[in-house]
């Protein structure tokens, strides 16, 4: 069988929401389509996190990824960032509905807005879940919250872990056991031969990090990334519809 032509490419640009800079990803073609918020890993709004958000265009959402790490120093940001996550608010949150609400009142996005988070950003998406206003929340070996009670009346919720990420070991099937137990939609899957960051198309960790990063078994894993995603995408298509 003869592949087809690529998909379109998004247009991009750099916009403002609220009080931070942020990376959108439009479809091509003629909207509205619904949205997306991107929450970036830990190591911040850079090319992997980017290259995301135009993938999920291309698949016809409306993406937007606020730069958490634009208030000031960058380790100030980040430890700023992960206090914010570890309490449940602060500014991360606050930058992240800015994000949510400018999108839902975009006149080429339907109004049904869902939320993606890597790493840190899977964090804050299963925190953002059981909060109103997200039609689905994409997790992407994020950290489980403190208590399974704010998962209550969670969104639909797709989860993607690897197996051989020794930071959250188990963490898959307790979040399924949650949500199991909450009655939330969701697909939750662990992948044997993925670690960390398994997603993310290239390797962009600081160069005195990469010995630890494969010793750790973190980076691309492009089988288990191609599954997750086509996992993510249907998940999507059920939940925000195109």
């Amino acid at each position: 069988m003869t592949a087809g032509p690529p998909a379109p490419g998004p247009s991009t640009a750099s916009v403002t929401v609220g009080e931070v800079p942020a990376h959108l990803a439009v479809p091509a073609g003629e909207g509205p389509w619904p949205g997306l918020v991107l929450v970036h890993e830990a190591f911040g709004l850079d090319d992997n996190m980017r290259a995301h958000a135009d993938r999920l265009a291309r698949a016809g959402y409306l993406v937007i990824a606020p730069d958490l790490y634009s208030r000031g120093r960058r380790v100030t940001c980040l430890r700023a960032t992960f206090a914010a996550l570890s309490r449940g608010s602060g500014a991360a949150f606050d930058d992240i509905e800015a994000a949510r609400s400018w999108l839902a009142g975009d006149e080429r996005c339907t109004g049904r807005v869902g939320v993606i988070g890597f790493c840190m950003g899977g964090g804050f998406a299963l925190v953002l879940a059981g909060r109103p206003g997200w039609g689905a929340a994409v997790v992407n070996y994020g950290m489980l919250p403190a208590t399974p009670d704010s998962l209550d009346g969670a969104c639909p919720v797709v989860a993607s872990y690897g197996g051989r990420d020794s930071g959250l070991r188990g963490a898959a099937e307790k979040l399924e056991v949650a949500l199991d137990a909450r009655g939330v939609p969701h697909d939750v899957a662990e992948y044997p031969r993925a670690g960390h960051s398994f997603l993310n198309p290239e390797d962009l960790s600081p160069w005195w990090l990469r010995p630890a990063s494969r010793f750790l078994h973190i980076g691309p894993e492009p089988d288990s990334a191609r599954d997750a995603w086509r996992r993510i995408e249907a998940f999507l298509d059920e939940h925000l519809g195109r």
